[in-house]
């Protein structure tokens, strides 16, 4: 048998998408019309249709669209159907075009006889290697329902910790950019303004008035090749940052910062420790999870340290020490990584650490967010506080001089 994609009309007029498993177009027809549905298209799902889409499909799933679809595969397949049958409900359940191609590809390669690995493989930024290697260990030891409830679980939980840190960091970003364009606006408009008055009294203005007005003078003159030139260092800054041996200097420099150092390797550490326990969960190797896990690092230190780990274990160390040896990883989870191996539970051990990791990135996010607010604030207002006394200290004096 091959499959068929087929689009058709219901008696409601709705249109309805799917695909058949029969022997030939006009036996996809006949099937339709017997479910009470006009055809519209018909089109087999080939290999060379496959190689096509492969070719087209070039964008990334979004986490929470890929944490669901693995989550909707798990239940499918737990529930008796067979492969090919999951993957028809998926691709009929999909909500865009995108993942119906995407999904329909993946069939049509598992109907050509390819494992779902391999046709997973066709489909790389979609399905990264991070995923793709439990399914193929899932697929050899019949466990594949499970692991994908495991890479689901894996996958909402790594969404879930991205956008924790984005939600924390959101509300300082959006106080400082507002309060600078405050700033900004008063130097530029309103300040010029008000001293104006203060020239037609020629009298000797305080340090601090002559201040604001070389500082407004100086921000209505050049503001604009000042944001120019922030531009061109930020573009600047972003390309040498493309540079490897850069980008892994200036990360080295900031896992050594007293505030950041601690958090950014918290966030690594539980991504790597995440990324382990659901290989060897799924029943990678260690060797196999430790190449893997590189790429879920997040940076290029972390990225070194969980690949010379991979070297020292080759050579016949066990994890812990080799883990230990590079003085990147927290202690706790070396020690857990270390009671996994001597019990045998390693998978289960990483999981305890990433989530005893997971809890310290959240309660040091918290404590950072509770010292930046406050000290946004006392910024904010020292500056505005700067700008009333400039502005008011010349009028105090000119009326104690009318006072005379």
């Amino acid at each position: 048998m091959a499959g068929f994609r087929y689009e058709a009309l219901d008696d409601a007029g709705r249109v309805q998408r799917g695909v058949l498993e029969v022997d030939s177009p006009r036996q996809a027809r006949k099937m339709l019309r017997e479910r009470g549905l006009w055809t519209l298209s018909v089109d087999a799902l080939t290999a060379s249709r496959t190689a096509r889409r492969s070719r087209v499909w070039r964008g990334a799933l979004p986490a929470a669209d890929l944490a669901l679809l693995l989550r909707q595969f798990s239940t499918l397949l737990d529930a008796g159907l067979t492969l090919e049958a999951s993957l028809d409900a998926l691709i009929e359940q999909a909500d865009t075009q995108a993942q119906r191609e995407l999904l329909g590809g993946v069939r049509a390669e598992v109907l050509a006889g390819q494992t779902l690995a391999r046709a997973m493989e066709k489909y790389p930024r979609a399905f990264p290697e991070l995923y793709r290697t439990p399914v193929a260990a899932g697929e050899q030891s019949g466990r594949l329902g499970e692991v994908l409830a495991r890479l689901a679980d894996y996958a909402e939980a790594r969404e879930a910790l991205r956008s924790r840190i984005t939600l924390a960091f959101l509300y300082p970003a959006l106080v400082t950019v507002v309060a600078a364009a405050v700033v900004a606006a008063l130097l530029a408009y309103v300040v010029p303004q008000v001293v104006a008055v203060f020239h037609n009294t020629h009298q000797a203005l305080p340090w601090l008035t002559r201040a604001l007005i070389a500082t407004s003078d100086a921000a209505r003159s050049w503001g604009v090749y000042a944001l120019a030139g922030l531009a061109a260092l930020g573009w600047l800054a972003w390309r040498v940052l493309q540079i490897p041996s850069a980008r892994f200097r200036v990360q080295s420099f900031l896992l050594s910062i007293p505030l950041a150092g601690p958090l950014l390797r918290a966030a690594a550490a539980t991504r790597i420790a995440s990324t382990l326990a659901i290989l060897i969960g799924s029943g990678v190797p260690v060797l196999g999870a430790l190449q893997a896990a590189a790429g879920a690092a997040g940076n290029l230190p972390m990225r070194r340290a969980v690949e010379e780990t991979g070297r020292a274990v080759r050579e016949g160390a066990s994890l812990a020490r080799s883990m230990a040896q590079t003085h990147r990883f927290p202690a706790l989870m070396i020690h857990l990584a270390a009671s996994g191996e001597s019990s045998g539970r390693l998978g289960a051990m990483l999981e305890r650490a990433a989530a005893a990791q997971r809890i310290q990135l959240e309660h040091r996010l918290s404590v950072l967010v509770a010292l930046l607010e406050p000290a946004l604030i006392v910024v904010m207002g020292a500056i505005v506080l700067a700008i009333v006394l400039a502005i008011l200290m010349p009028i105090v004096e000119l009326n104690q001089l009318l006072g005379k």
